[in-house]
């Protein structure tokens, strides 16, 4: 049955990120950087200086159905930051060679412009729901901008996040958790590995548990939770990552010419295995889109609930949540797989246990206490943005009553997630999040004049 699923899956996936996804994706986030004049660039230091320059500040208290900006932020790098950066990373490599990092850049340099005017677009189309709580994101902008025609189109983006997030948000999560506790725990040789089916029972149990008492709190305590754990989980993160790079500094510029030269000739650094310059690229766009959701839409679903009247301003953070997710996560998490020298079996899938390797070769078994507790923290928050995201989706089409009792559903996939084959998870993972994109970008290429002018009418207003 699994076979079959995973036969049909590759399939699916394989006309989803076809030539024609990959058009799609990098033309649409051109159009939208010619359109804004490359905003990404022109104004990353104004996105710094109002994004990360302000967490030092003090922050206000949102106002009753909205959460801070910080919050907002925080809420989407939860659902960004996990096991895109991680797990995908790995996979890409491992399918595509040290070239799909390029493409991975590429698409992020692209996405911090896509994900500025998801957000933007979000704020600014969003409305209220029933409990008075700021509701918005692609199926928002779709309705309220494009008009009664598109319904059908919004609802389609709703139904797909709605399936999507118990697969990508959720199962996924639950498998790189349960990988790297199996992983901390077999090393230390606290458990043989004929234990571990139990242990992963239990670990599912206590997630579902964990994740239903932050959802069904509503979104203040999702906002609490995650600018809490978001900061705390990217710096422990960081510093381990940083320190690999530094104990193998050496190995640096190699590393960086495997990326650039295998972007175009992946087989002179994989053997022969991966010698399509194609899949390269496929696997490295796709798993970045994965990590930072760009073209996706998910993210501004977060965006949207933030205590702003500035949708450009809000659209800052979108620039910076790329950056930080996929320049410097992501490329971290590369550098500590290709620095220390771990073996990696090209052609063949591989999850966040690569990643681990490579902490472990460099710091030895007792890292992998750390990064046990650092993935099962990114994978966690990450849960959380996209139950958030389901919930929003689910209500567009069914109402608000529906949502509490998604929560439950959602919590107990956890259960499910800690026993599913990665590569299936994986494979269904992306065919989903590539199906989402569709509707998406779409709405963006047509309200990419509406994204031109809230932008030029907000700095004027700041120059003025």
């Amino acid at each position: 049955m699994l076979q079959t699923v995973e036969h049909i899956n590759s399939i699916v996936n394989d006309f989803v990120w076809g030539v024609p996804a990959m058009v799609c994706i990098i033309g649409v986030g051109l159009v939208l950087s010619c359109r804004t004049g490359f905003i990404q660039f022109r104004k990353f230091g104004y996105a710094l200086k109002n994004t990360i320059g302000k967490l030092f500040t003090k922050r206000e208290a949102a106002k009753e159905g909205a959460i801070t900006p910080f919050q907002a932020v925080c809420t989407a790098l939860a659902a960004t930051i996990g096991t895109g950066n991680i797990a995908g990373v790995a996979g890409a490599i491992a399918i595509g060679g040290p070239g799909a990092v390029f493409w991975m850049w590429i698409s992020a340099l692209l996405g911090m412009c896509t994900k500025f005017a998801e957000v933007t677009l979000a704020v600014h189309f969003r409305e209220k729901n029933e409990s008075g709580d700021y509701v918005g994101g692609p199926m928002y902008y779709i309705k309220n901008g494009l008009g009664k025609g598109w319904m059908w189109m919004a609802s389609l983006y709703a139904i797909l996040g709605a399936l999507t997030v118990l697969g990508t948000g959720n199962a996924t999560q639950v498998n790189t958790i349960v990988a790297s506790i199996d992983t901390a725990l077999t090393s230390q040789g606290i458990l043989e590995a004929s234990q571990l089916g139990l242990v992963n029972l239990i670990i599912g149990i206590v997630i579902a548990i964990l994740v239903a008492i932050v959802l069904l709190g509503g979104i203040k305590r999702i906002g609490s939770v995650t600018e809490k754990l978001v900061p705390f989980m990217a710096v422990l993160y960081i510093i381990l990552a940083i320190g690999v790079v530094g104990f193998h500094a050496s190995a640096v510029p190699e590393v960086f010419k495997s990326i650039f030269a295998g972007a175009f000739n992946p087989s002179a650094f994989t053997g022969g295995v991966v010698g399509s310059l194609f899949i390269s690229m496929r696997r490295g766009v796709s798993r970045g889109i994965f990590s930072n959701e760009a073209g996706i839409g998910t993210g501004s679903i977060a965006h949207a609930c933030a205590d702003t009247d500035e949708p450009v301003a809000q659209g800052m953070y979108g620039i910076f949540e790329v950056f930080a997710d996929t320049i410097v996560v992501c490329t971290l998490t590369a550098l500590v797989i290709l620095c220390s020298g771990v073996g990696i079996t090209f052609g063949e899938a591989a999850g966040a246990e690569l990643t681990i390797s490579g902490f472990i070769a460099t710091y030895g078994n007792w890292v992998s206490l750390f990064t046990a507790v650092a993935m099962c923290c990114f994978a966690f928050s990450t849960i959380l943005g996209w139950g958030l995201y389901g919930a929003r989706c689910i209500e567009f089409v069914f109402g608000h009553k529906i949502v509490k009792p998604f929560y439950i559903v959602y919590a107990l996939v956890a259960i499910v997630g800690a026993t599913v084959d990665l590569g299936i998870i994986w494979g269904i993972a992306d065919t989903c999040n590539g199906l989402m994109a569709i509707p998406n970008l779409v709405a963006l290429f047509l309200l990419s004049g509406v994204v031109v002018k809230l932008a030029k009418d907000y700095f004027n207003r700041q120059t003025a």
